[in-house]
């Protein structure tokens, strides 16, 4: 963390009775705007993935979430005014706490799909590998 072109982030596959949460990005983002993924984002200087990931849960959709286990890690490159930016990122199965979601941008939304209604969205292929390990890791 806090090396120059890198990031660590957290991400938050929310399940709630065999549905998952999905939130539409911001058409304003710099990154994917208007695609469907998991709450997600970077790090505080020093936080924990574990901490990080409930705070960017809380400020991106306002929910409260107990992590049940992590469920793996990813990488991407991305590109932030023309420098590439290697991402890391720790993926979390979260367990919600609170069910009334409130998002940050009036041109956002949120879902709560099943597995089968997940491909029905506008989803990233990166965002869909990371529900579909935390899927397959709750069925174990």
């Amino acid at each position: 963390m806090g090396i120059p072109g890198e990031n660590h982030l957290a991400a938050a596959v929310v399940a709630h009775r065999g549905r998952v949460l999905l939130v539409r990005r911001s058409e304003t983002e710099r990154f994917l705007p208007r695609v469907w993924g998991v709450p997600c984002g970077k790090l505080e200087p020093g936080e924990s993935p574990r901490d990080g990931v409930l705070r960017e849960l809380k400020e991106e959709t306002g929910l409260l979430g107990h992590v049940v286990c992590k469920v793996g890690e990813s990488s991407f490159v991305s590109d932030y005014r023309g420098r590439e930016v290697k991402n890391w990122q720790d993926n979390f199965l979260v367990r919600p706490l609170t069910l009334d979601v409130t998002l940050p941008h009036r041109d956002q939304e949120h879902r709560w799909l099943t597995p089968d209604e997940i491909g029905a969205v506008d989803i990233d292929d990166y965002n869909l590998d990371v529900v579909r390990q935390a899927l397959s890791r709750r069925r174990r």
